[in-house]
């Protein structure tokens, strides 16, 4: 008698990762928990269509650092799918993803900031129909993202903050806003810094 074998539960975190620091590995581990997920791929971008690449570190350091900064997790991965596929545009990558591993069940995992301009994003109505969504808090963006025009177009097929676990299982398009704590470190303030 076969068993039936789930599929693998997979949350991506994409982003330029200019650098990697504990506000990723904040929102991975409350991903893991909060979602159900057997693991967490970062999506190490080679170069964000929407940002400028003279502020850009070079790709094989932020992937190193990635790494560096995820190595006390087990279940964070660091992927160059991006740099692999050839990929510019997370909506050509989730679908070059999705080719490569039938066995996997994805949600996209981005912070409020990221859902408020989404509709900057190429094909974004498409991205929202090709795997569920999880939208992290984030201040001080997160009532108007809820109020943005993504989020205000896929309304209806948004789901409550506590049946977050079940949206891996969910046919997209599906959404969360989590309701969870927030974390202050970003990848600009850490850029500042060290400029200084």
């Amino acid at each position: 008698m076969n068993k039936h074998i789930r599929n693998r539960r997979i949350g991506l975190l994409g982003g330029s990762f200019n650098p990697a620091h504990a506000g990723h590995v904040h929102i991975s581990t409350l991903s893991l928990d909060m979602l159900g997920l057997d693991e967490i791929w970062w999506l190490v971008s080679p170069q964000n269509p929407l940002k400028d690449s003279t502020d850009m570190g070079l790709y094989g350091d932020r992937l190193h650092k990635a790494q560096i900064v995820a190595q006390a997790n087990p279940n964070i991965h660091i992927s160059d799918a991006e740099h692999r596929l050839g990929t510019r545009y997370t909506v050509d990558t989730l679908k070059g993803l999705q080719s490569l591993h039938p066995d996997c069940n994805f949600v996209w995992i981005m912070g409020a900031d990221n859902l408020r301009q989404m509709v900057h994003w190429k094909k974004w109505r498409t991205l929202f129909h090709t795997v569920p969504i999880a939208v992290f808090p984030r201040a001080p963006y997160s009532l108007r993202a809820i109020g943005g025009r993504a989020s205000r177009r896929f309304n209806a097929f948004r789901i409550s903050s506590n049946q977050a676990k079940k949206l891996c299982d969910l046919k997209a398009p599906a959404w969360v806003f989590l309701k969870a704590p927030t974390h202050a470190q970003s990848a600009t303030q850490i850029r500042l810094k060290t400029s200084i």
